[in-house]
C-alpha cells in the first residue's frame, strides 16, 4: 500500500511504500477507518511524533476509486448523475452505472489519501520543512481579499499573483488570471439597465392591467345601462297594454 500525504499549507506531498508484511501494523492503523476519520501520525514512525492525519480518499490495485457515503469495504455499482463524486456527465442529464469502493478503509487498496491537519515538533523532509510556490493563483475577487486579507476598500487588481513564464529564444513574460466578479463601472452599469428594465417591464404591465380594468368597467356598465333601458321598455309597454286592455273593458 502506497500512503499519499498531503500538507496543504505548503503545497508539498510526499510517497510512503509499505509493504504487507514488514508494515502490516502500520496498515492495520487505517484499516477500518473511514473517509474524514482522523488517524495519529505517531504510527508511522518517531518522526511523525504529533502529527494528525486525515483520510481523504483512495484507490484499489484496478483504480476504482472511494467514495464518502457508501458504508462498505468492497466495490458496489451505484447509478451516478451531475454533481456527484466520481463521476464526470459527458452530457447534460446523463446517468450512468459505475464501480466504486465504499468509504470505509480495507486492506485492498493500493493507495490511501491522507492529509495533515496538525502539524507536529519534527520537520519532514520534502513535506514541511520546503515551500512549494502556487502555480495557479484564486482568480475570483472575493477569494483573492480572503487570501490577502484585504478590505474592500483595497484594489483587487494590484494583489493578483502573476506567474513568470519562460521561453528559450523569448524574453519573459508575466501572466495573470483575469479577476473574475470584480464590480466595476460597467457592472454597476449593467446592474442599473437590468434593474431599469425590469422596472419598465414591471410599469407596462400595470398600466395594462389597469388599462383593461377600465376597460371590464366601462363594459360591465354599459351593459348594466342596456339591461336597465331594456326593462324601462318591458314595463313601460306592459302599463300601455294594461291601460288600453281596461279601456277596452270600459267601453
Amino acid at each position: 500500500m502506497k500512503l499519499h500525504i498531503a500538507y496543504p499549507a505548503a503545497g508539498t506531498q510526499v510517497v510512503l511504500k509499505l509493504d504487507d508484511v514488514e508494515d502490516a501494523a502500520k496498515i492495520r492503523a487505517f484499516v477500518d477507518k473511514r473517509i474524514s476519520h482522523q488517524v495519529e501520525g505517531d504510527i508511522l514512525g518517531d518522526d511523525w511524533a504529533g502529527y494528525v492525519l486525515k483520510v481523504t480518499g483512495g484507490n484499489d490495485l484496478q483504480g476504482f476509486p472511494m467514495k464518502q457515503g457508501v458504508l462498505t469495504t468492497g466495490r458496489v455499482r451505484l447509478l451516478l448523475s451531475a454533481g456527484q463524486s466520481c463521476y464526470r456527465p459527458r452530457k447534460r442529464g446523463e446517468r450512468r452505472r459505475k464501480s466504486i469502493r465504499g468509504c470505509i478503509v480495507s486492506a485492498d487498496l493500493s493507495i490511501l489519501n491522507l492529509v495533515i491537519i496538525k502539524k507536529g515538533d519534527n520537520e519532514i523532509a520534502g513535506l514541511t520543512d520546503v515551500t512549494r510556490e502556487r502555480r495557479h493563483a484564486p482568480k475570483r475577487a472575493s477569494k483573492i481579499r480572503k487570501l490577502f486579507n484585504l478590505t474592500k476598500e483595497q484594489d483587487v487588481k494590484k494583489f493578483v499573483i502573476r506567474r513568470t513564464i519562460t521561453k528559450e529564444g523569448k524574453k519573459p513574460r508575466t501572466k495573470a488570471p483575469q479577476i473574475q466578479r470584480l464590480i466595476t463601472p460597467a457592472r454597476l452599469q449593467r446592474k442599473r439597465q437590468e434593474k431599469a428594465v425590469i422596472v419598465a417591464r414591471y410599469t407596462k404591465t400595470k398600466k395594462e392591467a389597469e388599462e383593461f380594468q377600465e376597460l371590464v368597467a366601462k363594459r360591465h356598465q354599459e351593459t348594466a345601462e342596456k339591461k336597465a333601458a331594456a326593462a324601462k321598455k318591458r314595463s313601460l309597454s306592459r302599463k300601455l297594454s294594461r291601460k288600453a286592455s281596461e279601456k277596452a273593458a270600459a267601453q
